[in-house]
């Protein structure tokens, strides 16, 4: 059998790839240091994507680090949850909220409704849910709450 990282290193995702920090920890976990918090993470197939997302976006489009929340609680209805990725403009209002899942994970209509039902307490004008295999980036209209798709991760202007 295979272990995590043999077997996510074989998953083809639909994102550059790079070398992720990875050490194998005492029990046999794998761990990849996340440059954004600037600490070690037990790595999962969700914090694979997670960290190609990231690792993307500074990187590739441009985006400024400093303004990427990742994984923070939010409170909906009074429930406890969690958002995997939040770039904020440079106003500090937020811009794109990310959801991710597990390379195994099909996207469907209720996953996009999870990260739609997230952005109710952010409004975004962007969001998107990947599986690192597929994202579905979606625009909102601020004035009607509409969704439409788009084919690309938003660029982030310099200039916000």
């Amino acid at each position: 059998m295979k272990d995590l990282v043999a077997q996510l290193s074989e998953v083809t995702l639909n994102l550059p790839s790079y070398t992720m920090n990875i050490e194998k920890g005492d029990q046999g976990k794998y761990f990849v240091f996340d440059p954004i918090r600037k600490k070690k993470l037990l790595l999962t197939p969700e914090e694979w994507v997670r960290q190609h997302i990231t690792h993307y976006l500074v990187e590739h489009m441009k985006y400024p680090g400093s303004l990427i929340s990742l994984e923070k609680g939010l409170k909906y209805n009074a429930l406890q949850k969690r958002f995997d990725i939040l770039v904020l403009d440079r106003s500090g209002a937020s811009f794109f909220l990310i959801e991710c899942k597990a390379p195994d994970v099909k996207l469907s209509q209720r996953t996009v409704e999870q990260v739609c039902v997230y952005n109710n307490k952010f409004n975004a004008p962007y969001i998107c849910i990947s599986n690192g295999r597929m994202h579905f980036c979606l625009k909102k209209d601020l004035q009607t709450g509409k969704y439409s798709q788009i084919s690309h991760f938003p660029e982030f202007e310099q200039n916000q």
